[in-house]
């Protein structure tokens, strides 16, 4: 049973509850588009001199199971492709899957990785598992779809 002072409790931070249930939308938008541009950069950049990241797959990153060649195929294809559905909010869950993966990669596979740079991307790692974890938010094609799916 609910004490009495405990309901008091609840009545009063219910408005700030809402207020943090209104802002949910914006803020899991500015998450998905600060992601996006860090990955598509990373992406951008692995294209504007394939030879440099050929020779950095070849020589500096260790990625297990995988020839350099392919490995940096699918990391810059990854790259240029997943964000461009994070930013639509289109199959969000699975493009913060797939650059979770990518990002988990590059931490293993780059053991000279500075601490600043492992700071990095345990930071864009947590807010990845947030999007794989609540979804894309109210702002996406991802909840467009499954509002119509329902009706």
């Amino acid at each position: 049973m609910m004490t009495l002072w405990l309901r008091a409790l609840l009545h009063r931070l219910h408005p700030f509850a809402q207020a943090a249930n209104a802002l949910r939308a914006p803020i899991t938008l500015g998450v998905r588009l600060f992601l996006a541009d860090v990955f598509f950069k990373a992406g951008l950049t692995k294209l504007a001199d394939w030879d440099v990241t050929l020779a950095l797959f070849t020589d500096e990153y260790q990625v297990p199971l995988l020839s350099p060649s392919v490995a940096a195929l699918l990391a810059t294809s990854s790259e240029l492709l997943l964000p461009m559905l994070l930013t639509l909010g289109l199959a969000s869950r699975l493009a913060a899957t797939g650059l979770f993966v990518l990002n988990g990669v590059a931490v293993i596979a780059y053991p000279g990785m500075p601490e600043i740079a492992q700071a990095f991307h345990l930071y864009w790692g947590m807010l990845l598992a947030m999007l794989i974890v609540y979804g894309a938010g109210g702002w996406s094609i991802d909840r467009l779809l499954v509002s119509r799916l329902r009706q």
